[in-house]
C-alpha cells in the first residue's frame, strides 16, 4: 500500500539536491508534485490543502544545517506533518471499565468488520491475557453469525449464540448479562452493515450505543474505497461519539489516501490496521512509523515488535549457534526458517518494512519474490526421512523420485531444493568466517524460497 505515493514522494525530494536553503522558488514546485501526489493516492482535497499549507509554513526559509540537504530537511517537515495528519502518538484501546469493557464495532458491509472482530479477540487473549466474548448483532444475514461463531473458535475465545429472529439490541443486553456472569473482561459486539450508508442502519446503531454505552466505539472503514472510505467514515462519525477507526487490508493493491484522511475527518485516532487474511493479521498503529514507511524509511521498529511477538527466541539462539560454528545446519533448520517466515507473513512482508535501499536491495538480490514456494518446500522436507533431513548427501535418484511421489512434485523440485539447501551451507560457512552484508545478500541469490 502507499508504494507509488512513497515512489513520488522520493522523486520531489530528489528535485531539491544540491540546493543550499529551502526557499519560496525551489519549494513551490516541490509541494505541487507533492499534492498531485496525494490527490493521485486518493487523500481528500480538504485534507491536502490544509497539509500543503502546514508543510510550506513550515519548510520556507528553514536553514540547511550541518550536512542535512535541503531535501533532507523537507523530509523532516514532511514526516512530522503526516505523522501530526495521522494523529500524532500511538493511542491504545482503552480498557480501564468495570468489567465487562464494551467494544462496539461499526461499518459497512465488506470491509472486514466480522474478521476484525475475531483477529482483536485474538489479540487481547494472547496479548493481554483478557478473557473475552463476542456476539454478532447481525440478524439479517445469518451467514455472519456463523462466521463469528466459527472465527471464534478458531482464536478460542466464547461466542455468545444469537438468531435472525432477535432484537439487536436484545442481543446485546443478553451479552451483556452472560459476560457479567462469567467473568468476562471484554464483550467484542458485531454490528449490521450495509452496501451503503442509510438512515435505518444508523438509527440501529445508535440503538445499541445508547443501550451498551460502550468504553470503545471503533469504525472498521476498507483501506481500499479511496473517497468512499472517508465519506462514509464522516457519515458514521457524525451518528457516533467514535473512540478510534481500524483500516483493513491495508496491506491491498490500493492507493490507499484512506490511511491519510481519515484521521482528520473523523477525530477519532487510527487504533490498528488490519494486514493478511489471517486472525493474526492486526497490528496496533503507529502515526510516526506509516510516515516512515510512506517516505521509503521503512519500519524496523514494527519489524521487531514482529519478532519479538513470533519468533522463538530459543530456537533462535540455537541456529546463531550453529552459524557461528558453520556447522549441523541441517533440512530440518531449514524448514524451521520457511515455517518462520511464513508466520511472519512471508519475504514480501518482511522486505515492505525495510528502509527504500535495503529493500531494494534484497529486491535486487532475490529477484522475483514468491511466497508460495515456501509452502512447497516445507512439504518437500516432510516428505523426507529424519535421516535424510540430517544427512542429504544420501539422497540419491530413487530416493528423490520418493519423496518428489510423496510431495506431489516433479523431481526437478526435488532437486532444486538440494541446490538451494547446499548455497545456504556455504553461506553458512561464510558468515563463520566474516563477510559483510553486501556479500551475504550476493550470497542469497536463489538460496530461499521465493528468492530467484
Amino acid at each position: 500500500m502507499l508504494d507509488q505515493l512513497s515512489s513520488r514522494l522520493s522523486g520531489v525530494i530528489r528535485t531539491l539536491r544540491g540546493q543550499s536553503r529551502i526557499t519560496e522558488s525551489n519549494v513551490q514546485d516541490a509541494l505541487r508534485e507533492v499534492r498531485m501526489a496525494l490527490l493521485e493516492a486518493d487523500v481528500a482535497l480538504p485534507v491536502v490543502r490544509d497539509f500543503i499549507a502546514r508543510v510550506r509554513e513550515k519548510a520556507l526559509g528553514q536553514e540547511v544545517v550541518g550536512s542535512l540537504t535541503p531535501g533532507q530537511a523537507l523530509i523532516g517537515v514532511v514526516h512530522d506533518e503526516l505523522t501530526t495528519l495521522m494523529g500524532g502518538e500511538r493511542q491504545d484501546l482503552n480498557l480501564a471499565a468495570v468489567p465487562p469493557a464494551v467494544i462496539l464495532m461499526a461499518g459497512l458491509q465488506g470491509a472486514g468488520k466480522t474478521t476484525t472482530v475475531g483477529k482483536l479477540a485474538k489479540l487481547l487473549k494472547e496479548e493481554r491475557r483478557r478473557k473475552v466474548l463476542v456476539v454478532s448483532c447481525d440478524v439479517y444475514r445469518p451467514a455472519a453469525i456463523r462466521q463469528l461463531e466459527t472465527v471464534a473458535g478458531q482464536v478460542g475465545v466464547d461466542f455468545h449464540p444469537s438468531t435472525g429472529t432477535e432484537k439487536p439490541v436484545d442481543i446485546a443486553r443478553g451479552a451483556v448479562d452472560f459476560a457479567k456472569r462469567h467473568w468476562h473482561d471484554v464483550l467484542i459486539v458485531d454490528t449490521a452493515g450495509r452496501l451503503a450508508v442509510d438512515e435505518a442502519m444508523m438509527a440501529e446503531i445508535r440503538d445499541l450505543h445508547a443501550a451498551l454505552t460502550p468504553i470503545e466505539t471503533l469504525f472498521v472503514v476498507d483501506a481500499m474505497q479511496g473517497q468512499d472510505a472517508v465519506n462514509t467514515a464522516k457519515a458514521f462519525a457524525e451518528a457516533l461519539p467514535l473512540t478510534g477507526v481500524v483500516l483493513t487490508k491495508l496491506d491491498g493493491d490500493s492507493r490507499g489516501g484512506a490511511a491519510l484522511s481519515v484521521r482528520q475527518v473523523t477525530g477519532a485516532p487510527i487504533k490498528f490496521a488490519g494486514v493478511g487474511e489471517k486472525l493474526s493479521g492486526l497490528e496496533a498503529f503507529h502515526p510516526d512509523r506509516m510516515a516512515s514507511r510512506i517516505l521509503g524509511m521503512g519500519d524496523v521498529l514494527s519489524l521487531i515488535d514482529q519478532v519479538r511477538q513470533d519468533v522463538d527466541l530459543a530456537e533462535a539462539e540455537k541456529l546463531a549457534k550453529k552459524v557461528k560454528s558453520g556447522k549441523g545446519f541441517d533440512l530440518d533448520d531449514f524448514r524451521g526458517q520457511m515455517l518462520q517466515m511464513k508466520k511472519m507473513g512471508g519475504m514480501s512482508a518482511l522486505i515492505d518494512k525495510l528502509p527504500a535501499q535495503l529493500a531494494g536491495a534484497a529486491q535486487q538480490a532475490g529477484g522475483q519474490l514468491d511466497d508460495r514456494v515456501i509452502g512447497r518446500t516445507v512439504g518437500i522436507i516432510d516428505s523426507m526421512t529424519p535421516t535424510e533431513r540430517a544427512k542429504p548427501e544420501l539422497i540419491k535418484a530413487s530416493r528423490k523420485r520418493r519423496i518428489a511421489a510423496g510431495a506431489g512434485v516433479p523431481v526437478q523440485e526435488v532437486n532444486r531444493l538440494l541446490n538451494q539447501f547446499e548455497q545456504m551451507q556455504k553461506m553458512m560457512k561464510m558468515m563463520s568466517k566474516g563477510g559483510g552484508l553486501q556479500k551475504m545478500m550476493r550470497g542469497m541469490r536463489g538460496m530461499l524460497p521465493g528468492m530467484r
